[in-house]
């Protein structure tokens, strides 16, 4: 099976981002624990891998991870031989590098200062070029993700630095594209974020006890304190004196997170650049029902992403919102189908058309984005099926045309539908009764809600930083 066969099997959606956290005790808080919640909290930014590593005071590291969700990788047993008073944890989806246990995280290793453990979300646009640079020295890599690469790039500087911190500061100069990182080393857990701030990554308190992760939602869920965002090309440095921060030369005065962090990685009680996912998704909702209005007796969202945009649909325009699907939470991801029929049937074991909401009535179905549009075809071809009499489909996003180099799996132009057609052609294919897009410019003034500038690359084809050439 060839990789486009394998992606357009996985369900014609995004994948999630990974998701990092990490744990520093001032406390005596069993920071195993602390992070095996913090990463069911980010359970929705990866469902492929999770991991966890730790290091006690006298400086071992211990580290865990395997295939599968938070909740089936690691057990009781197992979270009670983590001990330490320092911890980061992952979980993973691969945008990148195969899906096996080898490229899950954190990766820790020994070098010539030490030991060091670390977790990242994001891309890096030049690993294949700084790969072949190492390897060219002799260097032996052992998975295919651009973590190692860091590590590597990481254990280099270290060399010529007087601190792990330092050499992180100094691997900026190196590395391109996006990254927030969380590592530690024996005594120091230390944040990262790329300089133009493409991937979130917040600061939490908790006591004297200090948290790093990827959304606010693992924050709330431990009753963490919020501090802060790391910023665009910052390291911050937790230690037993507490928290300090070095800034890259690099660094740009505003953060360009990605869009798309709004409107599907993060989950919506989480708070990116100062703005509410919740409130932002409504905010693309309302926009859409005055773009986009149609005559119509029901509104909802495709689970779950769909859902907070679909609300505020239904709020500005007056039709009544409620629920048009259920959503089976329990199968994790998509399982890979070897024919189009059982495809579409994994597609009806994850969600559920609810027959009697939707029989005889012409629904609004709002979702996050086309990518290729099969999903879409199916679900609509579902609520038909089911007796619906108009389909009327509202995208809380722009069209993809261009693919994206920081990290979400936007793939090649010539599998983006809407590359190959017009918004009429894909109506038509997708087989909805009318389909609005949101517009780049809606979401230019909807993102004067938060603190930051964003990406919109995969929209406009503009992207904060030079990247590779694109075919047309």
């Amino acid at each position: 099976m060839n990789t486009e066969e394998t992606m357009l099997i996985q369900n014609d959606k995004l994948h999630e981002e990974c998701g990092v956290f990490g744990f520093y005790d001032n406390d005596g808080f069993d920071v195993a624990h602390m992070t095996y919640f913090g990463l069911y909290a980010l359970q929705h930014r990866g469902q492929e891998s999770a991991g966890i590593a730790v290091v006690g005071e006298n400086g071992e590291f211990n580290c865990y991870k395997n295939m599968g969700l938070v909740s089936d990788v690691f057990t009781e047993s197992i979270l009670k031989e983590l001990k330490g008073n320092i911890a980061i944890g992952h979980v993973r989806d691969s945008t990148k590098g195969g899906s096996n246990r080898e490229n899950s995280q954190p990766l820790a290793t020994r070098y010539v200062k030490g030991t060091l453990a670390l977790a990242y979300n994001g891309n890096l646009i030049n690993s294949a070029k700084l790969r072949e640079k190492f390897e060219k020295n002799g260097a032996i890599f052992h998975t295919t993700v651009d973590s190692e690469v860091i590590m590597y790039e990481l254990a280099q500087e270290r060399i010529k630095t007087h601190s792990i911190e330092n050499a992180m500061l100094a691997a900026m100069n190196d590395l391109e594209g996006a990254y927030s990182v969380v590592l530690m080393s024996p005594r120091k857990l230390i944040g990262a974020r790329d300089p133009h701030g493409f991937r979130p990554l917040c600061i939490g308190k908790m006591k004297n006890s200090y948290i790093l992760s990827s959304e606010t939602c693992a924050l709330e869920n431990l009753g963490a304190e919020f501090v802060r965002d790391v910023e665009p090309g910052e390291v911050v440095v937790i230690d037993k004196d507490g928290l300090r921060s070095l800034k890259s030369p690099r660094a740009q005065k505003r953060a360009s997170i990605c869009i798309f962090e709004h409107v599907y990685f993060a989950r919506p009680d989480s708070e990116i650049q100062g703005a509410s996912v919740y409130e932002m998704r409504k905010l693309m909702g309302r926009r859409l029902a005055k773009d986009f209005p149609v005559e119509a007796d029901l509104v909802f969202g495709v689970p779950d992403s769909g859902l907070c945009a679909a609300l505020g649909y239904a709020e500005e325009s007056g039709i009544a919102y409620g629920d048009g699907f259920i959503k089976n939470r329990y199968i994790g991801r998509t399982f890979i189908q070897p024919t189009q029929e059982q495809r579409e049937q994994a597609v009806n074991i994850k969600l559920n058309v609810v027959k009697k909401a939707v029989r005889g009535k012409r629904v609004v179905m709002v979702d996050d984005s086309i990518v290729r549009g099969t999903t879409c075809a199916n679900i609509i071809k579902a609520l038909k099926a089911a007796g619906a009499l108009e389909v009327h489909l509202r995208i809380s996003s722009p069209p993809f045309l261009w693919p994206c180099f920081f990290g979400t799996d936007v793939p090649s132009r010539d599998v983006l539908m809407a590359v190959k057609y017009s918004i009429e052609e894909m109506r038509e294919k997708v087989g909805a009764d009318s389909l609005g897009f949101l517009s780049v410019e809606a979401i230019e003034d909807i993102a004067k809600n938060m603190d930051c500038d964003y990406c919109d690359g995969c929209f406009t084809g503009k992207y904060p930083m030079d990247v590779p050439k694109i075919s047309e």
